[in-house]
């Protein structure tokens, strides 16, 4: 999970999508209240299942632990073949503008021509 939220492309949508959440938050006061039940919500669930799940997660460490190694692995051949993911969001939203435009220029000059 870790390595996962350390993608550029991950981690630059989380941070696009908390800023849009802390701003809607602040901007409607309503939503605010609803947020805030929800956040406690999850965050007893959470609390709640963590105790609970402690002592199986202890004994599957060793299948945790290969799992995460092959989730690594699985992770640095996706990062390989699609360096995509090694771009943060702003700038695949910028390149797909720039190529878009190209195509776009592209269709108009055979067209006139």
């Amino acid at each position: 999970v870790k390595e996962l939220a350390s993608l550029s492309l991950v981690s630059s949508a989380y941070d696009t999508v908390s800023a849009a959440y802390a701003s809607t938050k602040e901007s409607h006061p309503y939503l605010r209240s609803v947020c805030d039940a929800a956040e406690k919500g999850v965050q007893s669930v959470t609390e709640a299942t963590a105790s609970c799940v402690q002592p199986v997660l202890a004994t599957l460490e060793p299948h945790v632990a290969a799992a995460s190694e092959y989730a690594s692995k699985g992770l640095e051949k996706l990062g390989e073949k699609l360096p995509l993911f090694q771009k943060p969001v702003e700038q695949i939203l910028s390149d797909t503008k720039e190529l878009m435009s190209s195509r776009v220029a592209d269709v108009k000059d055979a067209v006139s021509s």
